[in-house]
């Protein structure tokens, strides 16, 4: 369950005005019929859908086909960090599947990041439709305890600020954060950019293995551009109740 601290709602600050449907993208994180299911379940309701390591390097670039030709817009998360050489070819790659957003670690470095925005450059100047490239700061599944353990000895909030600056230098379209830092970065990048806010449960929710959760209002309110959303609504007993739920959360900051 949320913390009270957790639970705790703003009552002041800039909403951004996005419908939850091009808000809310729905992490599947499951096997092909399940995330086909979800699809057929969800369609007409949601816009988004993630697509990460677990179906992808099971089913290949033709999920992301499948899921496209349904009408979805695709956040391939995939994570990538790598040498530059490896994930400016792993970009070239996933550029070509026709995901809208791909994901890659922060962590990799300046170099690293500006090749996968140069694979994007390069798409688009090929004349393809080159997907958004968004940076990963800390995981949210991570806490201080969890970066001192690896050596990082900065509190959570500055390493995923300094992390941001890299990102902004290499030119990357936007941060994969929790809501507890999205604010600090949306000002860091001028409000500019996508803001992908993993970590999202209900007032009411299990956290599961999230540490840094808040609700979906908490980071509308905290200038999130999207938030991805699994578990909650996949375990659900009625994903479009769930779904439905997370929105009408979202729509709270107008």
């Amino acid at each position: 369950m949320l913390t009270d601290t957790q639970e705790a709602q703003v009552t002041s600050g800039s909403c951004d005005a996005r419908d939850a449907r091009d808000a809310i993208i729905v992490a599947l994180d499951c096997s092909k019929e399940e995330a086909l299911h979800v699809a057929r379940t969800l369609k007409g309701r949601a816009r988004w859908l993630k697509v990460g390591m677990t179906l992808y390097y099971k089913e290949g670039p033709a999920i992301v086909a499948e899921l496209k030709s349904m009408g979805y817009n695709v956040f391939l998360d995939l994570k990538l960090h790598d040498i530059p050489h490896q994930v400016h070819g792993a970009c070239q790659s996933a550029i070509a599947t026709g995901a809208d957003i791909i994901s890659i670690h922060a962590l990799g470095g300046y170099e690293m990041m500006n090749a996968a925005i140069t694979a994007a450059h390069e798409a688009r100047e090929a004349g393809a439709a080159a997907a958004n490239i968004i940076a990963i700061s800390v995981l949210t599944s991570m806490n201080e305890q969890a970066l001192n353990d690896i050596g990082i000895h900065a509190p959570v909030a500055d390493e995923v600020e300094t992390l941001a600056r890299v990102a902004k230098k290499a030119g990357i379209n936007g941060m994969v954060c929790s809501a507890w830092e999205v604010e600090r970065l949306s000002e860091l990048f001028c409000h500019k950019g996508l803001f992908v806010v993993p970590g999202i449960r209900l007032a009411n929710g299990e956290t599961n293995d999230q540490q840094r959760v808040a609700t979906p209002s908490f980071a509308k309110s905290h200038h999130a551009t999207h938030i991805v959303v699994g578990r909650p609504i996949l375990q659900a007993p009625d994903m479009c109740a769930a779904f439905d739920a997370i929105a009408a959360d979202w729509e709270r900051c107008s």
